[in-house]
């Protein structure tokens, strides 16, 4: 099983590999220290699995999984991070992840969890799966989308930047908390700004709430 490492910290790369290599079905092709190069390296290495972390510097995890399932549908990543917050749970799942693994499993865990979504199912650490649970049980029936009138409408992560530059947010801050790179953040604004026919933020905010979208 090729597995792709990405974590900015050099040292939790070379202890994941050393603990990886020590078995025999499993094998370290490549590593990453950041999501930008995993999307890179992702392209050219081809892992059957990627172990990625969440906190990174230029791009983070969740925005690195975004492209690289984009890109292939069938990607098999396992996030590997010390962070257990609902934000990164659900962002992550959502991405595409097919695990959710926290950095104090055994070496043990790990090599099976890499197994068992290699084999195409999926491994949420147990620890994490409570919130899981507890989140679907207590999750209210999905509302119906809202119509807009624009002959374009925004797409979710368009309205999701749109409430959040409503509320005064920078591109910086929006880009911290959707999990996003600054640049996928600043793509999204000049598209819905397009869209809604706004000249800049403060108008696209009151031009949304004029027209009902916010």
């Amino acid at each position: 099983i090729k597995i792709l490492l990405v974590d900015d910290q050099t040292l939790m790369r070379d202890g994941l590999r050393t603990l990886l290599e020590l078995e025999d079905d499993l094998e370290v092709i490549a590593e990453a220290g950041n999501g930008q190069e995993a999307v890179a390296m992702y392209q050219s290495a081809l892992p059957d699995v990627v172990l990625m972390d969440v906190e990174m510097p230029v791009m983070n995890g969740i925005e690195a999984i975004t492209q690289i399932v984009a890109a292939d549908a069938n990607a098999r990543v396992i996030i590997l991070t010390t962070f257990d917050t609902d934000a990164y749970i659900f962002d992550g799942l959502r991405a595409g992840a097919k695990g959710y693994l926290l950095k104090a499993v055994s070496g043990e865990e790990l090599a099976s969890a890499i197994r068992t979504v290699n084999s195409g199912n999926s491994l949420i650490d147990p620890a994490v799966t409570a919130k899981v649970v507890a989140a679907l049980s207590g999750a209210p029936a999905p509302k119906p989308a809202a119509t807009q009138p624009l002959i374009d409408p925004l797409s979710e992560r368009e309205l999701d930047v749109l409430r959040l530059l409503a509320e005064g947010h920078t591109n910086r801050e929006i880009a911290q908390k959707l999990y996003l790179a600054e640049g996928t953040v600043k793509n999204y604004v000049t598209s819905m700004l397009q869209k809604i026919g706004a000249r800049d933020r403060t108008q696209a905010a009151l031009k949304a709430k004029e027209l009902g979208i916010l």
